[in-house]
């Protein structure tokens, strides 16, 4: 049932208001005088060392002379409406989340999680029209009420234990969901560390979690020759996007390795230098999108990457975000099982995220009814391909049962 219409157990939800901008003058004074080398004889290698350092110089020019945080700050506090935040307290946790309703009345709710180096700002693209009600591909009416947490220790939801797992946010997010906004079911939405902890509420609820979708899943993809042994025929696209997972699983996995065993390191080198860790975060976005990012319906441009880095260095939320892989070792699971609910599993492939994951395996893991193939998008798919994700996301209302 609806929220509106259900006895919600309503917690201390607070309005709230991102309001960063006196912390701006100081990020900038700290970009402008980072003196990068005026000639690099390590330009031209592509992103095969890393990131470019003309590429890096380009994004120091465009964040100084070229982005407004203040018209972004009202983009992301939205005056028609479409982004309410607020924040609420959940097992001692402050928690920030962004809660839309849509007008039509029996809306699915929606949770919508994001990962790393993500946002809350990876999925604005999709609140509005989501809410809206629109047809899924066979004729059924669906709109959603949207609800987008920051996971704990990213952006301005507190930083947890550094013993805290995927399954202790998917617990909280459960509590978000039922008990402070009333929520009886939903249906949940998650790539990155958001797809762990999606699927962690589809495992662990099975009544209150009616469906999910997918376009990543917290499962180690397989390499080519394992696909091959388990006699999975891969048609040519799919043949593509796992040699593109098997390259960066040999070479695109270093930022992994050190979040997960020194965290503190990386963070506290990283956390008082916006230029370090607009190199550490543009990596990872150029390297993981799809290479047209940027060309509509993309909107991935170097703007968005400014954006996400300035939300990271201004929250001070760098160090206490990584966190996140050193706590959960096993986030990403080696074996495949498949989940005890008859709750209805939706993905989305896009061909150019850098995993990558057949319709066999998927299925492996969840009740898998829709599968969609996008020649369009990678890693982001909210900000990389918004169209698609969206149109994929409202499939849910085929499938969407309130009980």
């Amino acid at each position: 049932m609806n929220a509106e219409n259900s006895k919600a157990k309503l917690g201390s939800v607070e309005p709230f208001t991102v309001d960063l901008s006196k912390n701006v003058p100081r990020m900038l004074d700290l970009v402008k005088n980072t003196k990068l080398p005026e000639t690099s004889i390590y330009s031209g290698l592509g992103s095969s060392a890393g990131i470019d350092p003309n590429v890096l110089k380009q994004l120091q020019k465009q964040w100084i002379t070229d982005f407004d945080w203040t018209s972004e700050e009202e983009q992301m506090n939205s005056p028609n409406g479409s982004y309410n935040h607020f924040t609420t307290n959940i097992e001692g946790l402050k928690i920030h989340f962004i809660h839309h309703r849509s007008e039509t009345a029996g809306s699915i709710p929606l949770l919508l999680l994001h990962g790393w180096p993500g946002s809350f700002l990876e999925v604005l693209p999709l609140v509005k029209p989501l809410v809206e009600q629109a047809k899924t591909s066979n004729g059924t009416d669906v709109s959603f009420d949207i609800i987008v947490p920051s996971l704990p220790g990213f952006a301005f939801s507190q930083a947890p234990p550094p013993t805290w797992t995927i399954a202790d946010t998917a617990r909280i997010f459960h509590t978000l969901m039922t008990d402070i906004l009333g929520y009886t079911t939903f249906a949940v939405n998650g790539t990155d560390w958001g797809s762990g902890i999606a699927y962690a509420l589809y495992e662990q609820y099975p009544a209150t979690i009616r469906a999910a979708h997918f376009s990543m899943i917290p499962f180690l993809p397989k390499l080519p020759d394992q696909l091959a042994a388990d006699n999975i025929t891969l048609t040519e696209s799919e043949q593509f996007q796992a040699e593109r997972f098997a390259k960066f699983a040999a070479t695109g996995t270093g930022y992994f390795v050190t979040h997960a065993l020194k965290p503190t390191t990386i963070g506290l080198a990283l956390q008082d230098n916006p230029m370090g860790q607009l190199a550490w975060i543009a990596q990872q976005i150029l390297d993981w999108s799809d290479p047209r990012a940027g060309t509509g319906p993309s909107v991935l441009t170097h703007r968005e990457i400014l954006r996400f880095t300035s939300l990271y260095f201004l929250t001070e939320s760098f160090l206490s975000s990584i966190f996140i892989y050193s706590s959960n070792p096993n986030g990403f699971r080696p074996e495949y099982s498949k989940a005890s609910t008859d709750a209805p599993l939706l993905y989305s492939n896009f061909k150019y995220n850098n995993t990558f994951f057949p319709p066999a395996l998927v299925r492996k893991v969840g009740n898998l009814v829709y599968w969609k193939d996008h020649e369009l998008g990678g890693h982001f798919p909210g900000v990389d391909n918004p169209p698609g994700l969206i149109s994929d996301i409202r499939e849910l209302g085929n499938h969407w049962r309130w009980s």
